[in-house]
């Protein structure tokens, strides 16, 4: 099951990916906080994460053109280092009492645009740095890092904005930035597209979406997300830190999030070994799961229930991370790779700052109970809607050993 281990390109992408997620997940907690103390508002909190969200949105489709266009180690390793310049920023500001509204936008917003170079090149690389037969493999081993670390890093940015404030966990996302390109600058692999003639960047991004549009299960399931996403956005990373606030407390709602990686541990464990035909749909039908925090969150917030949601969340999760980066890697050629990535990116994501701007008034409206039942009942909606695609119940995977 840890073949992947043995080839060492594999080995530090996994580490840089790793590392990298220790402070994302230290990041949305410490930012979460840092916005509530400098003006209590669920509405700034919305436009501050929102707007990263964007750029990271008008700016995906560039990153998978990059990726496709250069080494991929190098797109991560620059990157990684202009995360690392904004986040410090960032924390600087928030450490020396000097944030405003106004400044956070910019810098997140800054931040929005590296991520976006990173995405496409990150996910398309894992293919580069294993064998044919061991991509599956490869997926499970690499979320199983990343969640190893997101179970640190969300405890340790509950742990860090309770004992010493939010600007220590943002100064800590700073360092993992730099970290991360040391690791990825290891990764090398042949470029993409080899000695492949050179195109315009519009020629690229046409051969991109006709590689997107060409499968019927692709652009489904990236459809189902934008709603699924919208709702997961408003609901936990906007309402959840004010609900935390009301009811179970800073650190505990930094313990429910490290719960979710727990589970996401566990089911990785369980993708390492799985080997079924139709990967893609037991993915899809295991995100209904992700409507049990919003409901634990709107109906019984307290720490145990909001812990047993988040585990269950997360091991229903990472059975579909699994699958759909399986499919991915399975179904599209490497060359536009990172391409398919980014639209498929853009699709889900697009819909994100919206829905993170647009709950706080939501929330006000109707209240944030209700507002979080709505998201429930759209996550579900948006699960049926997908599985009532002939191509994504149909599709199936290559199962090595099976």
């Amino acid at each position: 099951m840890l073949a992947p281990l043995r080839h060492a390109a594999f080995r530090r992408l996994a580490a840089g990916r790793l590392v990298n997620m220790v402070g994302n997940a230290v990041a949305p907690v410490a930012l979460a906080f840092a916005v509530l103390d400098l003006t209590g508002s669920v509405r700034d909190l919305g436009l501050v994460v929102g707007a990263r969200s964007l750029m990271n949105v008008l700016f995906v489709l560039f990153g998978g053109v990059l990726a496709d266009r250069v080494p991929r180690r190098l797109v991560l390793v620059g990157s990684n280092l202009l995360g690392a310049l904004t986040q410090a920023a960032v924390a600087a500001l928030v450490l020396t009492g000097t944030a405003t509204i106004p400044l956070l936008l910019a810098l997140g917003a800054a931040n929005g645009v590296v991520s976006a170079l990173a995405q496409p090149a990150a996910a398309a690389a894992t293919p580069q740095t294993v064998p044919a037969e061991l991509i599956q493999s490869a997926n499970a081993v690499i979320r199983l890092g990343m969640n190893a670390g997101m179970i640190g890093g969300t405890a340790l940015g509950g742990l860090l904005v309770a004992a010493v404030g939010p600007g220590w966990g943002l100064a800590v996302d700073a360092v993992t930035f730099a970290v991360a390109a040391v690791a990825f600058a290891g990764v090398r692999v042949p470029a993409a597209r080899g000695g492949a003639a050179r195109t315009g960047v519009v020629a690229d991004l046409r051969e991109g979406w006709t590689e997107f549009a060409a499968r019927t299960w692709v652009w489904v399931v990236v459809l189902g997300f934008m709603v699924l996403n919208a709702a997961l956005a408003g609901g936990v990373s906007v309402l959840g830190p004010a609900v935390a606030d009301a009811t179970i407390g800073r650190s505990a709602w930094g313990l429910v999030l490290a719960a979710q990686t727990v589970g996401m541990v566990v089911g990785g464990i369980v993708a390492l070994r799985l080997r079924v035909r139709r990967l893609l749909l037991l993915g899809v039908v295991c995100m209904v799961a992700e409507s049990l925090l919003l409901l634990g969150l709107a109906l019984t917030p307290t720490l145990v229930a909001l812990l047993a949601a988040a585990v269950a969340v997360g091991i229903a999760v990472e059975q579909f991370a699994v699958a759909w980066e399986t499919s991915i890697a399975q179904h599209v050629p490497a060359d536009r790779l990172a391409r398919v990535y980014s639209y498929d990116m853009l699709g889900s994501f697009v819909a994100i700052p919206l829905g993170q701007v647009a709950v706080g008034p939501a929330a006000a409206v109707v209240g944030t109970r209700d507002t979080l039942l709505i998201l429930a009942a759209l996550v579900v909606l948006s699960v049926l809607g997908m599985v009532s695609s002939r191509a994504v119940r149909r599709l199936e995977a290559s199962t090595p050993g099976a």
